[in-house]
Order: C-alpha cells, then structure tokens, then sequence
C-alpha cells in the first residue's frame, strides 16, 4: 500500500493510543498489544500501519521509531511523546496523555469549521436564490415588459443587463471563475505570498481573532505538552514551528528559535510582535521563564484561549447573523423589486385613464 494515500486519522490515532494505554496498563506486553490492535483493525490502512509496528517492534525497535515511518500521520509531537515516555518508563501515562491532547485539537478544529459553516451557508443560499430569479424566473416576464411601451425602472434595466449576461456568456463566467481559483491556487506555492496572505488574514475583522485564538491555542498546548514530557526547549520550539499551519507563526517561531539557541528569552521576542503575540502571552512566559516552569504557564494560556475560541465560535452567529440577514435582504430585495415594480407600472398603463 503507498504511503500518501494511507488514512490514518485523528480519531484513528486518538484510539490507538487509548487502547494501546489500557494494555500497557493492564501488564500485556506492547509486541502482544500491537498484535492485538492489528486483529482488531476496522480497515485497511489501520492494519497496514499496525502491521508495520509489528514488524518494527519484532526487529527490536521501539514503538517511536516505527511511527517515524508515518510521518505523514504521526508528526513529530506525536513521536516525542510517545518516545519521551519509552524512554522515562511512563509509557502508559504518555499514551493516555496523547490521546487527550489529541482530542482536544480535534475538538478545537471542529468549533473552528462549525462556526465558519452557517455563514457560508447562508451567502450560498442567498446567491442561489437570487441566481434562480434572475437566470429562470425573470427571462419568463421580460417579454411582457418589453410588449409595452413604458420606461423600465433603473433595478430593472440592471437587472435585465445582468441577466442577459449570465444567460449568455454562463460558459465564460465558469471558466473565469475556474482560471481565477487556479490562478489563486498556484500563487499560493510561493511561499513569500503566501506568507502574505496567511498574515493578512489574521487582520480579518472578527475572523481573524478567532483565527489568531486558534493558532495561540495550538501552539501553547503543544509548547506545553513537549516541554512537560521534558523536551528542550530548543527542540521543542522546532517541533512546534514545524506542526503550525500558519506561515507568519511558523516564520515568527524560527525567529524565536535562533534567538533562544543565542541565550536570548522567548518573551523577548514576543514581546516586540504584539500584533502576532498577545501581550497577555509575552506575560506569561517571562513569568514561566521567572519561575522556570514554562511548561505550566504555556498550558495555562493553552486552556484559556481555548476557552476563548469556544466563545468566540458560539458568539460568531449572534455576531454574523445581522449582517447576513442585510446582505440576504439586499440582495433579494433587489431582486424582488425589480421584477414587482415593472408589473405594477404594467398595471398602471392597463389601467384606464
């Protein structure tokens, strides 16, 4: 089986590490509990990666060195934890530590795509609305408007002229539309725009805070994990910087770490990015860097922006929902209007004088 079409997801690695802690827990050994979770494999490319961690195990390796083979599906947090743990004997308490961070990501991921679902329903419901009075409704009425000899309203001439050129050119807007988006998707490998672009977009109004408290989320939850699983910080700071999405953070945490390996602070740093690095994060590192607990300062601020991208998504609706409602008014409104009015003038001229 090729590796790039393998699927192994985050609800797949949440119950791998789950039961593989339950029967590490309960004494069985972890070439035995391997075996097992092959036997119980729902499909395909579960066993194919479990198979393999079989045959690692079997050959002498440890159980990091075989997720090291997936490093599509395994990143390097996953590893270390899990590595970590070989290596201090808390093999047990990693795993179920794993799963739980895992699914707290997951979760997270979920409200973000939640809440970004509604509005676009709703923009796509109102465009294809409005697309069906002008291209099928609308062409049926215009000749009854053009029998009779009374000027047609400004709504209705924009109207007419839009729909003329939905009707005729349908072919060419599909094809601009499509030329547009592939345009966007091959700008998008230059990594210098989009750079820009993944900066611009955390200036978004509303969207990018929910955007910039979901990166603050990640990546304090896992600078916290590693550096509670006593990862270097060095490292640590890598492997954070490598699992982020985002290139502003990702090119904003290299900075750090060049930093850092010089003698300088994290909070330093941040603190001189105020618009990336809330002032409330630069704070509470100096005072895990004070302390020289780091590790229970980052996951401090791991659950509290957690909690704010909770909120965030639930008032995202309240927020959005005026707006949408205007844009779906004016837009069918308009739309509405400029099919009424002429009827009513039609009725106007009919009617006797």
């Amino acid at each position: 089986m090729n590796k790039r079409f393998l699927r192994f997801s985050t609800q797949d690695q949440i119950l791998f590490a789950k039961r593989l802690a339950l029967l590490n827990k309960a004494g069985v050994p972890l070439l035995e509990s391997l075996r097992m979770l092959e036997a119980q494999a729902a499909t395909k490319p579960v066993k194919y990666v479990m198979q393999s961690l079989v045959e690692s195990v079997e050959r002498g390796q440890s159980l990091s060195s075989g997720l090291k083979k997936f490093p599509k599906i395994f990143k390097e947090f996953t590893v270390n934890v899990v590595q970590v743990g070989e290596v201090s004997g808390t093999l047990q308490e990693n795993l179920n530590y794993l799963a739980d961070e895992l699914a707290k990501g997951q979760a997270l991921r979920r409200k973000l795509i939640g809440s970004l679902v509604y509005p676009c329903v709703i923009v796509v419901a109102t465009l294809l609305i409005t697309g069906g009075l002008t291209i099928f409704v609308f062409p049926k009425i215009l000749p009854i408007f053009k029998s009779f000899n009374f000027p047609l309203p400004w709504t209705t001439r924009v109207l007419i002229f839009v729909s003329g050129i939905i009707l005729h050119y349908w072919y060419l807007i599909i094809l601009a539309a499509v030329a547009v988006i592939v345009a966007f998707g091959l700008l998008m490998r230059n990594r210098k725009i989009k750079f820009v672009v993944h900066r611009g977009v955390l200036f978004v109004p509303i969207l990018g805070k929910l955007l910039q408290s979901y990166y603050m989320a990640n990546l304090c939850r896992t600078l916290g994990v590693l550096l509670k699983s006593d990862v270097r910080i060095v490292r640590a700071i890598t492997i954070t910087s490598d699992s982020i999405t985002n290139l502003a953070y990702k090119y904003e945490l290299k900075e750090i770490t060049e930093k850092v390996v010089k003698g300088e602070k994290m909070s330093t740093h941040m603190e001189t990015s105020k618009r990336l690095f809330p002032p409330i994060l630069s704070q509470m590192v100096t005072v895990g860097e004070r302390t020289g607990n780091l590790s229970a300062s980052f996951m401090f601020l791991a659950e509290l922006y957690e909690s704010e991208v909770d909120e965030l998504t639930k008032n995202l609706s309240t927020v959005l929902e005026p707006l949408l409602m205007i844009f779906m008014g004016l837009l069918v409104g308009f739309v509405a209007i400029s099919i009424i009015t002429p009827i009513y003038g039609v009725t106007q001229y009919l009617s006797p004088k």
